[in-house]
């Protein structure tokens, strides 16, 4: 049966995850126009449809299992998170009222992207929690705790895409914070 010893704390404060903004280019002189190339030109979900905004990111670790005795440990376990949050960019300079929308609805949608660079932030937490420290016993060469892992980290990553949906469906729903953003630029406020 796999453990979990003492973790230092402060080893879970060591690291802080990098953040990138990849923007692409929109056109537009109105929040209709501005919308509609959101709709061309946005990027694709794996489904095809395209969005406003996407929050992805990439995950490594830098990891020491150790033997000790005749159980495996994992010994150090530091993360390297890049979250990259794609969002639009209008290609022209924008003035006057439709500049006032375009910044309330592109800082609520940064707004919201943000919050899913959160809750993955949050799994990487909770994967070094529920990882840093693991002992599988009668495991020298440390070939039964990566299946011990595997299972640990699926579920943590389920649950990750589970609240990241769960956020969308209301944030998008009719009312939502994000549609209301869409209206109220496409509307003009």
């Amino acid at each position: 049966m796999a453990s979990i010893a003492g973790v230092p704390h402060r080893a879970a404060a060591e690291w802080k995850p990098i953040e990138k903004v990849q923007p692409y280019s929109i056109a537009g002189a109105s929040g209709r126009e501005l919308y509609e190339s959101i709709g061309a030109r946005g990027p694709k979900l794996s489904v095809g449809m395209r969005t406003i905004a996407q929050t992805s990111f990439a995950l490594t670790w830098t990891r020491k299992y150790e033997t000790r005795g005749n159980d495996c440990v994992l010994a150090v376990a530091k993360p390297k998170l890049i979250i990259t949050y794609v969002l639009p960019k209008p290609e022209n300079r924008l003035s006057g009222q439709i500049k006032a929308n375009w910044t309330t609805f592109i800082e609520g949608v940064q707004a919201h992207e943000k919050v899913h660079g959160d809750i993955i932030v949050d799994m990487v937490r909770k994967i070094e929690a529920a990882t840093l420290g693991l002992t599988v016993p009668d495991d020298p060469k440390c070939r039964k705790i990566r299946d011990e892992m595997t299972t640990r980290l699926s579920a943590l990553s389920q649950e990750q895409r589970k609240r990241s949906r769960d956020f969308d469906q209301v944030e998008l729903s009719p009312g939502g914070n994000v549609h209301q953003l869409i209206l109220n630029l496409v509307n003009g406020g």
